[in-house]
This record gives structure tokens, C-alpha cells and sequence, in this order.
């Protein structure tokens, strides 16, 4: 290996790295305020992606039809549990449309837009509003009403959530694998040395919605009530925060960081319906590596695998996914031994 290669390595592991750091602060963000382990954030990531390459093509994408689909079930939840608080018709009735007006909103802009051909910026804004407003809703139905549920029941449910949202992606999308279009056709020789457009974008998108996050906790106040949440989900309940409204602020963020992820990776690869479990599982190694717990630790994790399985492409090809996956039993191993161990909490 000489140095021209290393340095194309390199620049590869970094720009997968900073996808991988995305999707492991995701998991961090909902770890920390919802205890859910949450495997489906990778399918997030496809349907972003498969979202995008539907409009492409001037059709309405399946998750249209899916997202209707889950407001339908989330309504009826949140209408049957006004019921039985209030038994009042027209407090149910507020209750189950309050859930379904922006999945209604962004179907029906998507059913109007998806014909016109629009711009690919635009398509892919409308692209991130619908697999956005998909969080909320699996929280709503998935794990609202298991929200005190022990860990290990949360993370049985996240398994369940997986293959549905995989079993759906194939149906709506079809065993057919999409490859995005650049949204900057450049191309920057750097000595030996090619810099793409869509490499600076995944950079500087990376680095811009890191810094955004950063905001968002320190200086808003929803994002100081979901670090509050993460630090005690009891005594943020006793200050009058809502724990049903940090999840599904929570998952909404995550959703949003998949479709951004998944429209910046769409590019560089080509993906299928069951593409995005690999990737979030790259991003949850990340994760892991910082403890489920930090966000700097998962970034600097997130940069790690990303060269690891560059350098592994390259020395061993088949066995890249193998070598990624291995990291995380030294690590679990470490943490099993510093840490201790203590009772689940109840």
C-alpha cells in the first residue's frame, strides 16, 4: 500500500464515518431519553433513501401510503385513551385528529408534488418530512405504552419493529436496489487524490448538524427537557415534563437523522429495502463504543469504524463486515469489567 492509496482510504473511511457518526448519536439521543435500544434506526436510512428515488421517478412512494397507514393506528390509540379519560366525544375526536393532521398534511403535498417533477432539493425536503413524521408515529405505537417497561422488553419490541419495517420496505418498495443522483457533480483532483461533491456535502452536512444538535440541548428549552429526561426520567416527570412528548420528540430527531443520512449516502451506493440494517448497525457500534451514553465518544467511535472498514475493503474485502462487527466485543469486554454490574432497573 503506498501512500496515494492510504490517502483515498482514508478519505473514504471518513466520509462513511461521519454517516456512522450520525446514526450513533441517534442511538445515543434515544437511549439516553427513552431507554429503547433502537435497532430500526437504520431502516429510517433506507426509506430516506427509496423515498427519494420514488419521487425521481414522479410517483407517489410507498411510505405515503404506510405513514397514512400508522397515523390511522396512532389516532385510534390516542382517541380510545381520550375516551377513557375523559369519556367526552369531543375530546377524543381532538385527540385523534391532533395525530393526524401533519402525516395527512405531508401525504397530501407529497400526492401533489410527486407528478410535477419538481427539483431534486425539493424532493428531497419532502423526502425528509415524510420519513420525519414516521417517528413519532412508531413511538405512539410501538413503545408509548411500554415506556416503563424494562430494557430488555424494549429492546425485544425494537427487534419486532426491525423486520416489520423491513418486511414493509420490501412491499412498498420492491426487492429492486435505487442509487440517488449526486447532488454535486464536482470533482477535485488532489495530487493522486479525487475529492467528489458529494463527499464535501456529506462532511459539512455531518459537521453543521452535530453543531445544530450541540444548540439544541445547550440553548432551547425542549432541548434542555430532553436532557433532563435522560439524567432522571422521574424527577423530569415531578417538573412537569412530559416523558410521552420527549419520546416522541426524541424519535422524531432520530427519523430525521436517518433520512438525512439515508439522502446523503443514497449517492454512493446503491440501496435495497434491507440496506439500512447494516448501516445502523455500523452506527450502533459507534454507539456502543461510547457507552450508549456519550455523544463525543460516539463521534470519535463513528470516525473509527468508518477507517477500520476502509483499511479492511481493502486487506481483507470479505471479511470487512466481520472485522467491523468484532470490534465491539473488546469493548463490550472492557465495559463489562470497569463498570460492575447492578440490579435492571425497575
Amino acid at each position: 500500500m503506498d501512500f496515494s492509496i492510504a490517502s483515498i482510504l482514508l478519505l473514504d473511511g471518513v466520509t462513511n464515518g461521519a454517516i456512522y457518526a450520525l446514526l450513533g448519536l441517534a442511538t445515543v439521543l434515544v437511549f439516553t431519553v427513552t431507554r429503547v435500544i433502537f435497532i430500526p434506526q437504520g431502516e429510517f436510512v433506507a426509506y430516506g433513501a427509496l423515498t427519494l428515488a420514488i419521487l425521481q421517478t414522479g410517483k407517489i412512494p410507498g411510505t405515503v401510503w404506510l405513514l397514512l397507514i400508522l397515523a390511522a393506528i396512532a389516532a385510534a390509540m390516542d382517541g380510545v385513551g381520550a375516551w377513557r379519560r375523559h369519556h367526552n366525544a369531543l375530546a377524543t375526536l381532538k385527540s385523534a385528529l391532533k395525530t393526524l393532521v401533519i402525516p395527512v398534511v405531508v401525504a397530501g403535498l407529497t400526492a401533489w408534488a410527486a407528478p410535477l417533477q419538481m427539483p431534486l432539493l425539493l424532493q428531497a425536503l419532502l423526502s425528509v418530512c415524510i420519513v420525519t413524521a414516521f417517528g413519532p408515529l412508531v413511538y405512539r405505537v410501538a413503545y408509548q405504552s411500554l415506556a416503563d417497561a424494562s430494557p430488555l422488553v424494549l429492546l425485544i419490541v425494537s427487534v419486532g419493529v426491525h423486520f416489520a419495517m423491513t418486511g414493509l420496505g420490501l412491499l412498498f418498495f420492491g426487492a429492486e436496489g435505487f442509487r440517488n443522483p449526486s447532488f454535486w457533480d464536482l470533482r477535485m483532483s488532489l495530487g493522486a487524490l479525487t475529492l467528489s461533491g458529494q463527499a464535501i456535502i456529506i462532511m459539512l452536512t455531518s459537521v453543521a448538524l452535530i453543531v445544530l444538535l450541540w444548540l439544541f440541548f445547550e440553548r432551547s428549552l425542549y432541548g434542555k427537557a430532553l436532557r433532563a429526561t435522560a439524567v432522571n426520567r422521574l424527577g423530569a416527570r415531578l417538573m412537569g415534563i412530559s416523558s410521552q412528548s420527549a419520546g416522541q420528540l426524541t424519535f422524531a430527531m432520530a427519523a430525521l437523522i436517518g433520512a438525512l443520512s439515508g439522502l446523503l449516502i443514497g449517492p454512493t451506493t446503491t440501496i435495497f429495502y434491507d440496506s439500512g440494517f447494516l448501516i445502523g448497525l455500523k452506527g450502533f457500534v459507534a454507539a456502543v463504543a461510547a457507552g450508549l451514553a456519550s455523544y463525543p465518544g460516539a463521534l470519535l467511535g463513528a470516525l473509527f469504524v468508518g477507517l477500520v472498514e476502509a483499511f479492511a475493503s481493502f486487506w481483507a474485502s470479505a471479511f470487512k463486515e466481520v472485522i467491523v462487527f468484532t470490534l465491539i466485543l473488546p469493548v463490550l469486554l472492557w465495559r463489562s469489567l470497569q463498570g460492575g454490574h447492578s440490579d435492571e432497573e425497575h
